[in-house]
């Protein structure tokens, strides 16, 4: 299996998707335990909640799981978030904390680096080619990174996880102008509560993109998963709850078109 697909369009606007894959090869997935064969920590369904809300969109889609290698961290295992808990570029637990390999069966760093070889790199030297693609037809190019995740785990982060967590790692990696269209249009989304910057400021892809300066803009947007599943298992899309969010997931990747930044 290819370990990255992509659809290329017209828009400035590209989509990255980075964690809703779930293929494992065959012996990896044998070497996990039984929570790390769960695969929880899927951003499930991801694709599917942005399927057909903008024309013309380019998508760049990771189909490989992230406990084989995480697409959105270093390459060179460089933490993301130093001091708090997180899970890194194999991770070695899940989002609870628990140990997600059989004993003796983690991978080593050789291991790691093959990985990166053969799975992260793939997913963003296309990434990479898209964005060029776009920035040389229309200027520049917005890179708008779709995750999602379980509304509460304390291993990660207090309490209950807002609907929209928007991530720019405090206004480094996009234009102004863009940073605040996503969050007035966040803001008057009824009945979904936002924040901006707040525990994910925006993975290894915005922040390694994200060069306003140079014409490139990106931004991550974390997705609370009660917004549109069941976040439990068998982690079932909820097309009654997907019907309310997506609109105003469509205003934002309208909004980003729109924008004539360079």
């Amino acid at each position: 299996m290819s370990p990255v697909t992509v659809q290329s369009g017209d828009s400035p606007v590209i989509l990255g998707l980075p964690h809703g894959g779930t293929f494992v090869p065959a012996e990896i997935f044998k070497r996990l335990n039984d929570p790390g064969q769960g695969l929880d920590d899927t951003d499930w369904h991801i694709s599917q909640l942005y399927d057909g809300l903008l024309p013309d969109v380019t998508t760049v889609t990771a189909t490989f799981h992230r406990y084989v290698i995480d697409a959105n961290r270093d390459p060179e295992g460089v933490s993301l978030y130093p001091g708090q808990n997180t899970t890194g570029l194999c991770p070695l637990t899940d989002f609870d904390g628990r140990p997600i390999w059989r004993g003796g069966q983690e991978p080593s760093a050789d291991e790691i680096g093959q990985r990166c070889i053969q799975f992260h790199k793939p997913y963003h030297d296309a990434l990479a080619v898209e964005i060029e693609r776009v920035r040389a037809v229309h200027g520049y190019a917005i890179l708008y990174d779709c995750h999602s995740i379980r509304s509460e785990i304390p291993f990660l982060f207090d309490g209950l996880l807002p609907i929209f967590n928007i991530g720019t790692n405090n206004a480094t990696t996009c234009a102004a102008e863009i940073e605040q269209a996503v969050l007035a249009i966040c803001s008057n989304a009824a009945g979904f509560d936002h924040v901006l910057n707040g525990r994910f400021k925006g993975g290894w892809t915005t922040r390694h993109y994200g060069v306003p300066e140079q014409g490139v803009h990106a931004l991550q947007m974390e997705i609370a998963q009660r917004a549109y599943m069941n976040e439990q298992a068998p982690w079932t899309y909820r097309d009654d709850l997907a019907a309310q969010i997506r609109p105003h997931l469509s205003k934002i990747l309208r909004a980003l078109a729109a924008c004539q930044t360079q």
